[in-house]
Order: structure tokens, then sequence, then C-alpha cells
């Protein structure tokens, strides 16, 4: 068994059990706090890629992301579009203000406009998945799909993977891989739909387990972009054998805001 197998082993043991209760019995404040933190911590990966020392850039950058995440959070539709609205004003604005070569301003504010919605607006929306109907189901339908095709795709392409799915985003990535991810998505979520009681028909689940796999491939390859522009490896270090926060929910963001806007708009319908 190779070391990156064996950390993101420890790491799945320690982080599993935690997520699982979490999901299943924890209080929704704390879920609400939980993947807040998270989100904070994946804006901090995000901003020390793209602006590097610049610790003024960040702050503000992580600054801005928080107020977006607050924003998902705390305030109710409609009216959480008008405050994410002046936030976006507030940001243009300030770019009146900040110092440097007018390209570079625009730059800096094109990168923190980018990280605030990626991550600071997508994030924090697996807390509006968890407050649903059958909330905790179905996050844990959407954590168990991508789960699963993650996992099947890093068995499949390490053993039978030859050809290279996008080199010059993911080289490590096959498409045998891409598509052992979808079959594993597929079967586990199937399975799943019985021991989560989902409120779904057959066919229905394993046509949106089948998009979620797409939908997190997608991600994946999205953060892959971001870090091959920066020419970094992992997003960040604190997750031995996964890399950084950002690195492990990169597959999620996506799936979980379609799950939501499916269960919200689709199914309320």
């Amino acid at each position: 068994m190779d070391g990156n197998l064996k950390a993101r082993l420890a790491t799945a043991a320690v982080g599993l059990p935690l997520l699982g209760w979490l999901v299943g019995w924890g209080p929704p404040w704390l879920f609400a706090l939980t993947f807040f933190l998270l989100t904070m911590a994946a804006l901090r990966e995000y901003f020390t890629m793209v602006f590097g020392e610049n610790s003024r850039a960040m702050g503000w950058g992580m600054l801005f992301g928080g107020a977006v995440a607050l924003t998902v959070l705390l305030v109710p539709a409609p009216e959480a579009a008008l405050w994410l609205s002046l936030l976006v004003i507030i940001l243009f604005a300030s770019v009146l203000v900040s110092q440097g070569p007018l390209a570079e301003r625009l730059s800096r504010i094109s990168w923190t406009l980018l990280g605030g919605l990626y991550i600071g607006y997508l994030v924090p929306q697996i807390a509006l998945l968890f407050a649903l109907p059958d909330g905790r189901a179905w996050v844990a339908f959407v954590l168990v799909v991508i789960m699963a095709g993650d996992s099947s795709a890093y068995f499949i392409g390490k053993h039978f993977g030859k050809r290279k799915l996008a080199p010059t985003l993911s080289p490590n990535k096959t498409v045998e891989g891409a598509v052992g991810y979808l079959f594993g998505s597929m079967v586990i979520g199937v399975a799943a739909r019985s021991v989560l009681a989902l409120p779904a028909g057959l066919i229905e689940v394993a046509l949106l387990a089948l998009t979620l796999s797409v939908l997190g491939q997608i991600g994946d390859l999205f953060e892959s972009l971001i870090k091959r522009a920066f020419t970094v490896k992992d997003a960040g270090e604190l997750l031995p054998g996964h890399g950084g926060v950002l690195d492990r929910l990169d597959s999620l963001i996506f799936p979980v805001v379609l799950a939501t806007f499916y269960l919200k708009v689709v199914v309320a319908k």
C-alpha cells in the first residue's frame, strides 16, 4: 500500500465518522457552523493561491467571501439577493480606491469576485440542502454518490487508466477513471435510495446520481484549472492524502447546488 493511499485512509477513518454523525444527528446550527468554517478555510486556501504573499488582498478577499457566505446562511430569500447585490457593488467600488496599475486592480477584483462566488456563495448552499424536508437524507445521498464516484475513479484509474481525460488540467485523470466514477456513483446512489428512505423513484434517483457524478467531475476539473493557473499541486495541506479543504470540497460544490435547485425548484413544483 503506497503512502498516499495510507494517508487517505487514515484521514477518512477520522473524518467520515464525524461527518456521518454531523449529517445524521448533529443539530442544524452546528452543521451550518461547520460548513461556514470549512468555507472560510477554503477561501483562505484559494486566496493564498491567487494572491500569494499579498496579505492585504487576501484579507479583503476573505472578508468579501465570508460576508457572502453569511448572507447565504443567515438571510432568507429574496432579501439575500439584495444583500448579495450590495456586497458586489461595494466590491466593485473598492477598486477605485485600491492601489496599483489599473489592469492589476481589475485582475485582483476579478479573482476576488470569482472566489467569493465559487466558494463563499456556493459552498454554504449545502446548509440550504440540509434544511429542506428530508434534508439529512439528501445531503447523505450527495455525499455517498460523490465519495463512491471519487473512490471508484481512483482505483479504476490507477489500475486500468490509459487514456488521459484532461491532461492540461489534471494529468492523472483518465477516461477509464471517469467512467468508473459514473458507474460507482450510480450503483451506490441506487443502493442508498432504500437505506436513506429517499422520497424518489428508482429511475429518478439513478438519473440524479448520474448527473451529480458528472457535475462532481466537472467541479474537480474546475478547481484543477485554478491550481494549474497558479502552478500548485494542492490547494493546501490540511488533510493528509487529500490536500487542502478546497481539494476535498471541489467535487461536492456543483452537485450540492444542483441537488438543492432540483429539490427546491423542480420537485417543489
